[in-house]
């Protein structure tokens, strides 16, 4: 970080910085927080400070956003950048939220040119340079429902994350160090095996939508590594390894007891 920017950035976490009683109101709420250090806590903090001075907040169809609702939805966007750095979530700057699921339509062209017309109803998206889209019902489920593997918020920032070199494929950039051979065979042989699974109609450890396409198998595992790590460990050590080495964090930890 140069000169400039370190500057703005204390100026920012200074002049910006998120009210204490405000900032532990919405993080006692979250499941997906407990049993972070107060080191982590204190980090994630500067971090949602820094996201949320950068990034512009819409309520759609009518919705009125609180100032506790965007709180709730940056903590969890930041939450997977904890170690990668606020410029993994730099590029874009509008998050859209609706009051529930929304319905998009829009023509989209398959692998050999043909154009078909598509209509589904979303709980999120997300582009490289566009803006991030949840609905809030969703957001306030994944608050309520602990060890479901389910959170929009953060699957919708893995969407982020893998696009930051290119289009989304379950590839993002890798930390320096990381082995790409490992994370490939991990990540890959999961994702065959699961779509064997989808295939065969059987039950399936995680949810199947992880089956649709590497990208959302990504987005998917990340939901399940800070949300319901115990059940991705259980089932996937060796991708819950690799996302342990990408994210550099251990949400498995957290959630051991302390003796």
């Amino acid at each position: 970080m140069n000169i400039f920017n370190h500057a703005r950035t204390r100026y920012t976490l200074h002049h910006h910085a998120i009210a204490y009683n405000q900032w532990a109101g919405v993080t006692e709420k979250l499941s997906v927080l407990q049993g972070m250090t107060a080191v982590e806590k204190a980090h994630l903090r500067k971090l949602t400070t820094l996201f949320m001075h950068e990034k512009k907040f819409f309520g759609a169809q009518d919705l009125q956003l609180t100032d506790a609702m965007c709180l709730i939805i940056a903590v969890q966007a930041c939450l997977p950048a904890l170690e990668l750095g606020i410029r993994c979530l730099s590029g874009w700057t509008e998050i859209i939220v609706y009051p529930a699921a929304f319905r998009i339509s829009r023509d989209v062209k398959d692998a050999a040119g043909v154009v078909h017309h598509q209509e589904q109803a979303l709980i999120g998206e997300s582009w490289s340079r566009g803006p991030l889209i949840v609905s809030w019902n969703d957001v306030e489920r994944d608050m309520q429902e602990k060890q479901s593997g389910r959170n929009v918020v953060i699957h919708e920032i893995a969407h982020k994350l893998d696009m930051l070199n290119g289009p989304a494929d379950g590839f993002p950039p890798l930390p320096h160090g990381m082995a790409v051979p490992e994370w490939t065979t991990a990540l890959s042989e999961t994702y065959a095996s699961l779509v064997r699974q989808v295939e065969a109609q059987h039950l399936t450890s995680i949810n199947p939508y992880a089956a649709t396409s590497p990208a959302e198998f990504f987005a998917v595992i990340s939901e399940y590594f800070f949300c319901a790590p115990h059940t991705l460990h259980n089932r996937f050590a060796d991708v819950y390894q690799q996302l342990q080495l990408y994210y550099r964090q251990n949400p498995l930890a957290r959630s051991l007891p302390i003796y």
